[in-house]
């Protein structure tokens, strides 16, 4: 179903008289190349995309798949399948409490969760015909650039990227024993900032040994250098290093962000993990009250779940959302990329208009 305009008022509809719809479908979304990290490779972004529609109004949510959280698209679609009815008895008003509904019905699914609070934001959205960025009265200036990710792979591919990829900020994923030779390499073919993200790929004594090098070659930060639990070795590591460092792993959900405190100097939120829009507000608010830096990121989504994103831009340190920029194939449109710097459309909602259809 593609997006729609209408000339009508929230005011002129009884939503009385209208009960939610469930539509959703699955994508296998290619990557332009082999996307690796210290987990693994993949080809294609498995995804499930779910729409809610309130009488005229459409809202669109995406959820990617990930492995090593062990959630597929065909466990959240058996999942919604199972429920659907539930998911559309709900009375929905506005997209907080329908949050709290779906996270009861789905307590062990963070990622349907998600794809459905995005779908109830963004039908909020077009019923109050506003950007979420407007409705949380944020406004679109001093916005973070985004990063474009250079996964792993031999020296010679990673250089090849780069260079037909120009960019100013270049997430580097690490977490191999050549680390240092892979940035040493880059380094000499680009000024632009680096990012590293090791994925939880290296022991402490490996972070203390890379990080003061790395620092030399230009990168800005360091992210999940360690494994999720080793609590120890970040407290050595918050302690000795010269670089900030961020949580991607050691923080997924609310709970995990008071943690982080004396052990990262800031988290990376991922709407996928940690349920959705409307947890991820929490999260942001509590970290900015803990001193902590915030970041953005994605999980190789479309330009539905990154037109989510894009709508936080406002209230972020850091940002991480070159998913559409990594993959062959697109879902929507909304999102415009230039030189590092995103803007996201005037739509309503996620600000983005679907490019596909369930025939």
């Amino acid at each position: 179903m593609k997006y729609k305009r209408h000339n009508f008022t929230l005011q002129s509809i009884s939503f009385k008289h209208y009960t939610l719809k469930l539509r959703y479908r699955s994508f296998n979304l290619p990557f332009k190349y082999p996307f690796t990290i210290s987990k693994g490779t993949k080809t294609h972004q498995p995804t499930l995309v779910v729409e809610l529609q309130l009488g005229p109004y459409v809202g669109y949510g995406e959820a990617p798949a990930i492995t090593y959280y062990n959630i597929t698209v065909e466990q959240m679609m058996a999942d919604l399948e199972r429920k659907k009815m539930f998911v559309e008895k709900f009375a929905f008003t506005e997209p907080e409490r329908y949050w709290h509904y779906l996270h009861h019905l789905f307590p062990n699914n963070p990622f349907l969760v998600c794809a459905l609070d995005m779908a109830g934001w963004d039908l909020y959205g077009q019923m109050k015909r506003k950007p979420l960025y407007q409705i949380w009265n944020t406004t679109l200036t001093n916005l973070p650039i985004t990063d474009y990710t250079i996964g792993i792979d031999t020296v010679e591919r990673m250089v090849k990227k780069i260079k037909e990829n120009p960019w100013p900020i270049y997430k580097i994923k690490l977490g191999v024993p050549n680390d240092l030779e892979i940035v040493q390499a880059l380094r000499k073919h680009t000024d632009a900032t680096f990012r590293v993200d090791a994925n939880a790929g290296w022991t402490t004594e490996e972070a203390l040994e890379k990080i003061p090098v790395l620092a030399k070659l230009g990168v800005e930060f360091i992210e999940q250098p360690l494994a999720k639990d080793n609590w120890s070795g970040m407290k050595e590591l918050y302690e000795k290093s010269t670089l900030p460092l961020f949580a991607d792993e050691s923080c997924v959900f609310e709970k995990d962000v008071e943690k982080c405190v004396g052990f990262f100097h800031g988290i990376n939120i991922k709407l996928t993990k940690c349920s959705g829009i409307t947890p991820a507000l929490r999260m942001i608010t509590y970290a900015r009250e803990l001193n902590l830096k915030v970041m953005m990121g994605c999980m190789n989504e479309s330009s539905i779940g990154s037109g989510a994103i894009a709508q936080f831009l406002p209230q972020l340190d850091y940002v991480d959302m070159d998913g559409p920029l990594l993959l062959s194939e697109d879902l929507a449109s909304g999102i415009s990329y230039k030189n590092g710097f995103v803007m996201p459309s005037d739509y309503p909602g996620l600000g983005i208009l679907s490019s596909f259809s369930y025939d």
